[in-house]
């Protein structure tokens, strides 16, 4: 292998396949007191910072406050339904406080609060086929039983609708936004996995710091059912959708600019990032030298690729 393929070759070989279009979807509801008002409206002005960086492909909303109702939220919910197509990605933020009365999560919003029954079937109608649910309010563990779904990543801030302190994940969600460190393979692109394992990782580094008890326990599901994890890996078969859901990437060219002849090579090179991501995820799972062999190769065609689309 050249150094010029060598060295692309390395640029390449971490990098996770993006969706045709990201649409996001945050929330912020009701905080109660004018503390966790003002905090709840920040964190939510915050993450819209954070997610716009992903460029013009990135439709970013955000309702917070008195524009956080319900009849709001079926709205933004129902737009997006009719834009998004199926390759596209998308991800729902909740930001704010839940409530469990041992039947139903409900999310506070200003007027009628909404359940995570609703809130599943208006996702049921986004045709997108890779989704993110990320709900960071107390009790929102209570919310992943009626989230599930195939396809679907669900994120929740504690592991039961029995944790109802305010919670703090959201704070450290939108820090992997921001903090290098996030990044853990360094491909330039923060995964839904690496901000989970990142926020889970500071929260719990708090209470400990704070020499607290801890009042928040972070869970992750992408399997399809309610049987969430506080650490993801191939041995309990969770990760691997969130391993390869982009939540911040480097700004990609469009797709429409590219030249006819080349869109399959575009759609190739996709198709062998995203291998290349379900490769590193089971790599704990192989024979060492199986997982180098099928490695090398797969950055091989990469780097051949690469270099056909940039002739």
């Amino acid at each position: 292998m050249g150094d010029g393929v060598r060295s692309l070759v390395l640029l390449l070989g971490f990098a996770l396949t993006a969706p045709a279009g990201s649409y996001y979807l945050t929330v912020a509801g009701l905080g109660g007191t004018p503390e966790y008002e003002t905090q709840f409206a920040k964190w939510a002005a915050d993450l819209d910072h954070e997610l716009r960086a992903n460029g013009p492909d990135a439709t970013v909303v955000t309702l917070s406050g008195k524009s956080a109702t319900r009849q709001a939220i079926q709205e933004a919910l129902a737009r997006i339904a009719e834009q998004v197509k199926p390759d596209d990605a998308f991800a729902l933020m909740l930001i704010g406080h839940g409530t469990f009365d041992g039947t139903d999560y409900k999310f506070n919003i200003p007027g009628p609060d909404i359940t995570a029954a609703e809130l599943a079937a208006l996702l049921n109608r986004i045709p997108a086929r890779r989704q993110l649910v990320v709900n960071m309010t107390s009790c929102s563990g209570a919310s992943l039983a009626g989230l599930a779904k195939k396809d679907r990543i669900v994120i929740t801030a504690t592991k039961s609708g029995n944790e109802k302190n305010a919670t703090l994940f959201a704070r450290y969600w939108i820090d992997a936004l921001r903090d290098p460190a996030a990044d853990t393979d360094k491909n330039g692109t923060v995964s839904a996995l690496e901000a989970f394992q990142y926020a889970q990782h500071k929260t719990a580094a708090y209470f400990e710091s704070e020499k607290l008890l801890a009042t928040e326990h972070a869970q992750m599901s992408d399997s399809g059912k309610s049987n969430a994890v506080r650490e993801p890996k191939p041995e309990n078969g969770q990760g691997l959708l969130a391993a390869a859901f982009p939540i911040l990437r480097p700004q990609i060219a469009d797709s429409k600019l590219v030249a006819p002849e080349k869109q399959k090579l575009v759609a190739r090179k996709e198709d062998l990032e995203a291998k290349i991501d379900r490769l590193k995820y089971q790599k704990a799972a192989m024979p060492a030298d199986e997982y180098k062999q099928q490695l090398t190769a797969l950055l091989l065609e990469l780097a051949q690729t690469q270099a056909e689309i940039d002739r």
